[in-house]
């Protein structure tokens, strides 16, 4: 069972959920997904919009494996490149596309480099299923 909770006191944000309890469920760890694609080429070199429908778009991949959507998703942790403001319009987008209404909680963080430096996002994210 998941049960997303918003505490009094705290902010209602419109992009994830401060407090997400789960039980009784197996919890699955999904490493940091990147822009690759299944042959190992990286999608939308330069391009953050694409990367980042392609990071999505691979940890819905990641959670069919384990009979997952984005419903189960408890927590995901992003981490972009240069982060600034001006991304998170693009990041959002791409987010609400995939994962729709399904709100985990949730961390973004700015980071000088990832694996390659090519990439410029990677999420990873927990499931309980």
């Amino acid at each position: 069972m998941i049960e997303r909770i918003h505490p009094e006191g705290l902010r209602r944000p419109p992009t994830y959920t401060p407090v997400v309890r789960a039980s009784g469920g197996t919890t699955v760890y999904i490493s940091g997904q990147v822009s690759a694609d299944v042959d190992g080429n990286i999608v939308g070199v330069g391009d953050f919009a694409a990367q980042a429908r392609q990071v999505f778009g691979n940890l819905r991949l990641a959670l069919a494996a384990v009979d997952a959507d984005f419903s189960h998703v408890v927590k995901i942790t992003s981490y972009i490149v240069d982060y600034h403001p001006g991304l998170r319009e693009a990041y959002g987008a791409a987010r609400v596309e995939a994962m729709g209404d399904a709100l985990p909680a949730s961390t973004l963080i700015g980071v000088q480099a990832l694996a390659m430096p090519e990439y410029l996002i990677e999420v990873e994210a927990i499931a309980v299923v």
